[in-house]
């Protein structure tokens, strides 16, 4: 399967369309954060246009597109704010999530702000589940390509039940 890692374009649904006009099994656009954070980890990002391009992309794909979106935990949300993003992604209608430690990676970006358990992972992972995800892979070690071609025939063993 061919998955495609995308940026947000900065909302061009042309540019959308010309990805999708390919055809690809997955599109993925990380969501990465809470909405009170975006501007902080993403600063030429926008939340809610991450959610249109997300949403645009089911659309334009088709009954068998498939999108996914990760999220990456210890930037400083809140607990609640992090099942408030899976709930925007799945009002996108994003078919598979990925939950993962946020790990600095220079001085220059944001600190970890905390570590999540393997439990807490779990708990969101349920959550997930609970709320309509096609496939939730979480870990502290879990990133958006991990276990990807797994993710794929989950998911849609998933959406055939």
């Amino acid at each position: 399967s061919v998955e495609v890692l995308i940026p947000d374009f900065k909302g061009s649904e042309r540019a959308l369309r010309i990805v999708m006009d390919a055809e690809p099994d997955i599109l993925n656009h990380n969501l990465e954060t809470a909405e009170r954070l975006y501007r902080l980890a993403r600063p030429g990002g926008n939340y809610r246009r991450a959610l249109t391009l997300l949403d645009n992309a089911r659309g334009m794909g088709g009954p068998d597109a498939l999108t996914k979106s990760g999220i990456i935990l210890g930037m400083g949300e809140e607990w609640d704010e992090v099942v408030t993003c899976m709930h925007d992604l799945r009002r996108s209608d994003v078919n598979i999530l990925t939950l993962g430690q946020y790990l600095r990676p220079s001085d220059g970006h944001l600190p970890v702000a905390r570590y999540y358990t393997p439990d807490e992972f779990a708990e969101l992972r349920d959550i997930g589940r609970d709320i309509g995800f096609s496939h939730v892979e979480a870990s502290p070690l879990t990133r958006s390509s991990y276990h990807a071609w797994e993710q794929v025939d989950k998911a849609k063993e998933s959406r055939a039940r």
